[in-house]
């Protein structure tokens, strides 16, 4: 009988294991294809703002100038940027059974629409004329959303995926790109999470599954080319 793998234990931390994983791709990458969406997930103030709100988190300090640059670019050459953030109802009830783990004002189901911790991070260029900007509710910007639908209507066949955080909206959204048949790339430095453990851990594991992850020069130079 074919005998199975074991969990492979290591002393690597999480960075380290990234690192290892990037200098050793096993996977052959997805490639861009003919036409890429910017999709920026929950860029917004109770995400962004660390000196604001506990529920923030900093991993590159220059994440939305970066995330800015690709969606310049992206929008110069007619390809779709969309901008999500999370908002719920008054009464929080919206959120679901997501919603019954924590209260108070901190708690993910009192992110009210048109609140401060909804407001997009004052440092993001959103083009209200031209984005597609909406509110989701659950982890990935697909649940429950009309992305698919946009993304279809655009002729798009690759999904470039930046904000936070990595190990929560960011990988969910991936699964689902990957999903529905995408082309899925992360740039590493327009993502961030609270902590660095779970941040390189899921980057890591995207690599090898999901998405091709990539530093964001390489997004740029590809944009800049199809100009």
């Amino acid at each position: 009988m074919p005998q199975g793998t074991h969990m492979v234990e290591s002393d690597l931390t999480a960075r380290q294991f990234f690192q290892q994983v990037m200098q050793n791709p096993e996977r052959k990458p997805f490639g861009f294809g003919r036409k890429l969406a910017i999709v920026n997930i929950d860029v917004q103030c109770a995400y962004t703002q660390i000196e604001r709100f506990s529920t923030a988190y900093q991993t590159d300090p220059q994440q939305i100038a970066h995330i800015n640059t690709v969606s310049a670019l992206a929008r110069k050459q007619g390809m779709p940027v969309i901008w999500t953030r999370v908002a719920y109802m008054e009464n929080g009830d919206d959120c679901g059974v997501w919603g019954i783990r924590e209260e108070g004002p901190n708690a993910l189901k009192s992110i009210k629409q048109g609140s401060e911790r909804h407001a997009f991070d004052p440092r993001c260029e959103v083009d209200y004329a031209r984005d597609a900007v909406f509110d989701k509710r659950m982890a990935s910007a697909f649940h429950e959303t009309h992305l698919s639908s946009l993304l279809t209507w655009h002729g798009v066949d690759t999904v470039v995926i930046t904000g936070g955080s990595t190990s929560g909206c960011v990988r969910a959204t991936v699964v689902d790109s990957v999903s529905h048949g995408y082309r899925t790339i992360v740039p590493i430095e327009t993502t961030a999470d609270k902590h660095e453990s779970p941040h390189f851990a899921n980057l890591a594991d995207m690599q090898l599954k999901y998405a091709d992850v990539l530093p964001v020069a390489e997004v740029v130079r590809w944009l800049e080319a199809s100009a």
